[in-house]
């Protein structure tokens, strides 16, 4: 079966796969680009939320995911917009809508990548055999698993971005060379240093999540009004 992990990135969408027969990255640019790579890999990890609440504002799995990774690093987990605010055609009105409903406005970070939701929310309901090979993580869960249950750097620092560069390299040798050429080859304007690390870690959970167990927060994941499971993936 073929893995990958995807972040959303400035350009896009940033894929790395660690697969022993073609290990690559590639920059998604394009939605038709995102969809046809969906369907070419087997089992995808990607840090994007997937299945959204109606009228609550903040997701159970998010809730269980700030405490797993403790007040610290709590802030690198915001709740999604809302199903009612998804198509909503400006912040403002989103914020309305938000608001509204749950008396608590959307943060700009969760509207900045609304638009790549709505993209994915539209492609599993318009191709529903999505829904059983991607799965929502988060790579700070990821990096905290790999390094025995703690995060010891934030990854906006060099420290933070060399730890778990190395811990990634621990299992994927290749994993240094693509931060290079990724570096090199895309601007910062396009891929910044963390959607590389965090693809990486992505797409190493994807790999060993065929020889191992998947794991989710909450351990029985309820469903959104459309049938999405609403969860937080991790091996």
């Amino acid at each position: 079966m073929k893995t990958a992990g995807i972040d959303g990135c400035k350009a896009g969408w940033i894929l790395i796969t660690f697969d022993e027969e073609n290990p690559r990255y590639e920059i998604l640019r394009s939605d038709e680009d995102l969809f046809r790579t969906l369907n070419d890999f087997g089992r995808i990890f990607i840090d994007m939320p997937i299945g959204l609440e109606d009228e609550k504002y903040t997701r159970e799995c998010d809730e269980l995911l700030r405490k797993r990774l403790g007040a610290e690093y709590a802030s690198s987990v915001f709740s999604p917009p809302i199903r009612p605010a998804l198509h909503a055609p400006s912040y403002v009105e989103a914020n309305m809508e938000s608001f509204e409903y749950t008396e608590k406005k959307l943060t700009v970070q969760a509207w900045n990548i609304t638009p790549k939701i709505r993209v994915l929310d539209r492609f599993l309901a318009e191709t529903p055999e999505l829904q059983e090979k991607l799965f929502e993580s988060h790579p700070e869960l990821l990096f905290m698993n790999l390094n025995g249950g703690i995060i010891f750097q934030k990854k906006n620092t060099k420290k933070g971005l060399r730890h778990r560069l190395d811990l990634i390299r621990k299992t994927e040798k290749i994993a240094a060379d693509f931060f290079r050429e990724i570096k090199e080859e895309y601007r910062r304007n396009e891929v910044e240093e963390d959607d590389i690390v965090d693809s990486m870690a992505l797409a190493l959970a994807a790999k060993q999540s065929l020889d191992k167990t998947i794991k989710s927060l909450p351990k029985n994941p309820p469903e959104d009004s459309k049938g999405l499971k609403m969860a937080i993936h991790y091996i």
